[in-house]
């Protein structure tokens, strides 16, 4: 049982470590928001990341073919969608105004809910979750098979991981936020991560 759960939370760090245009935009947005907006975008993403591995541990193989002939496409579509955020992220650091007042455009304000919805919607757009669930729970199943107490145990493991970084990455936004409040730093920094999130979106969908 603690070999199921080890497993599962170096699976879960695997997969959640390494920081992607997702976590680059959540934490852009954790810093002009606040800690609660950014937890909620969090659990969004951790959702995603436990609901793919929920279903290669139930589905397996077919869940692999099924995915197979539309990987292009949803990189692409998560592409699209990063594109537009960073774009707009980076209009609106530079339409924001001097006094701090606010910016030419009155945009809707980010809600906890709004963001869990969209950082569920957009991890799930993401493939390559699923495929490396898949090729690691074949691999388990290859060496040690699991049963359903040892499969709880293990999806476990990865939930915990996967909640535990985003939340990190959440509050390490926040802190940020309160670092640079300045208008030139807000600014600076919007203009960087629209940049990075344009690139790794891009690299994420020639990939």
């Amino acid at each position: 049982m603690i070999n199921a759960v080890v497993a599962g939370l170096l699976a879960g760090y695997g997969l959640a470590i390494p920081v992607g245009a997702v976590a680059v935009l959540m934490v852009n947005m954790t810093a002009s928001t606040s800690f609660r907006t950014g937890a909620a975008a969090a659990l969004g993403a951790a959702t995603a990341d436990a609901g793919y591995a929920v279903a290669a541990v139930l589905g397996g193989g077919s869940l692999a073919v099924a995915v197979r002939p539309v990987l292009g496409p949803l990189r692409w579509a998560a592409f699209a969608i990063l594109t537009a955020m960073a774009a707009r992220g980076l209009v609106t650091a530079l339409r924001r105004r001097p006094d701090g007042v606010g910016s030419a455009v009155a945009h809707r304000p980010i809600t906890p809910l709004r963001a869990y919805v969209t950082y569920l919607s957009l991890t799930a757009l993401n493939p390559w979750p699923a495929v490396y669930f898949v090729t690691l729970i074949f691999g388990q199943q290859a060496q040690q098979p699991m049963n359903r107490a040892e499969s709880l145990a293990y999806l476990s493991g990865i939930t915990f991981a996967s909640v535990s970084w985003q939340l990190l990455l959440a509050g390490g936004g926040r802190l940020l936020g309160s670092a640079l409040t300045s208008r030139h730093g807000r600014t600076v920094t919007a203009a960087f991560s629209s940049c990075l999130i344009f690139g790794l979106g891009l690299r994420m969908a020639v990939g």
